[in-house]
């Protein structure tokens, strides 16, 4: 096992260089930068983009000096210095190769646009993600492993059939939709007033009032709509899933031999088969977390007024925030890389007899 997790750790390496190597050239080609921001906020005009919305034919992408549009008026030299602030100076095969040896030394600068180190920005969005991320996986987990059990032992039945409608019919439902009806229904919107609508907390003065107990009782009571709303078409493939891996090991012959001994029709489900049905859907828990961690939580975050990572990220890709975009970029790859490992481990954990040493590479 020591060679296999060796050789998947060295192509960690390339892995993430290309992953880096393909978004910074990218963004090389995508209209609009820092500079471009600065001159449309010093000409009052809000953002960049409002002056793309036209079409590309009217802007120089790419050009540096007296080519930036917006810039006709100002002092060539305030131009120069401000490349060399943002570091557009130099060449962009140096400005990447400057930009991954700073990583490698854990060094991911500062914001352009916020005056804060980009670490110390996402420490700071983090709780909400996490939050987000870990109840919603929970609960997923909770709801649908139940579920997809009973469906696999009801199969064909008429609970099976209705209930497999239901995961349809929300697994079709889009996440930020649903989130709009759970503000409508339970947050005030036109019927009751049980949730409240906005933050993760309740304001700084109440909060500070609140005894420890209260303060979670709090906590649980405002991030309640959010995760279900995240969590209502994640559940759906996971009951999927662990239906079909119940009926796969239930129709296998060490089942039938079981119940020829007599067993019990829970010693053997529980006893047999869960461990072997449960590999895939238990393995798989890292990889789901940081899927929800990461996937789909703008819209979410949006609705609930959350400042999570998932605004973080677009509202960086919207103000060109370089240092914040491939910052957080290179730290999430490598997050999701070392998941994918762990998820590998946690196979061999779960069932022994898998032994990723003797596969073919």
């Amino acid at each position: 096992m020591l060679p296999y997790i060796l050789r998947r750790l060295a192509l960690i390496i390339p892995t993430l260089f290309g992953i880096m190597v393909i978004n910074f050239t990218l963004v090389q080609f995508v209209p609009g930068g820092p500079i471009e921001q600065i001159i449309a906020q010093l000409e009052g005009e809000g953002d960049v983009f409002e002056r793309f919305a036209g079409g590309g034919a009217d802007t120089n992408i790419g050009d540096r000096g007296d080519s930036y549009r917006g810039a006709r008026g100002l002092p060539p030299e305030f131009i120069a210095q401000l490349e060399r602030e943002f570091g557009f100076d130099r060449p962009p095969v140096e400005r990447f190769f400057n930009m991954m040896w700073n990583y490698l030394r854990l060094d991911f600068g500062t914001s352009y646009f916020r005056s804060i180190g980009v670490i110390d920005l996402v420490i700071e969005k983090m709780p909400v993600s996490i939050s987000l991320g870990l109840w919603s996986t929970l609960l997923a987990y909770l709801v649908s492993i139940p579920l997809g059990i009973a469906k696999a032992v009801r199969d064909g039945s008429r609970f099976d059939t209705w209930t497999s409608g239901a995961i349809i019919v929300g697994y079709a439902i889009p996440g930020f939709l649903f989130a709009v009806l759970l503000l409508v229904v339970f947050a005030g919107g036109s019927y009751f007033q049980i949730f409240p609508s906005r933050g993760l907390t309740s304001s700084q003065e109440v909060w500070d009032q609140l005894s420890p107990i209260g303060k979670v009782l709090d906590y649980l009571w405002h991030i309640t709509l959010p995760v279900v709303a995240s969590t209502i078409s994640a559940f759906a493939t996971l009951t999927l899933l662990t239906k079909n891996s119940f009926l796969d090991e239930i129709r296998k012959q060490y089942v039938m031999t079981a119940r020829a001994k007599g067993l019990t029709e829970r010693r053997v489900l529980y006893g047999h088969v869960f461990r072997n049905a449960m590999l895939i859907v238990i393995a798989g828990f890292p990889a789901v977390f940081v899927g929800v961690f990461f996937g789909g939580s703008l819209l979410i975050e949006t609705i609930f007024s959350l400042d999570g990572l998932g605004r973080l990220a677009f509202e960086a890709a919207v103000a060109r925030d370089y240092p914040v975009m491939f910052g957080t970029l290179f730290v999430f790859g490598l997050i999701g890389l070392v998941v994918g490992l762990i998820s590998d481990l946690m196979y061999v954990w779960i069932d022994p007899r898998i032994d990723f040493e003797t596969r073919e590479t």
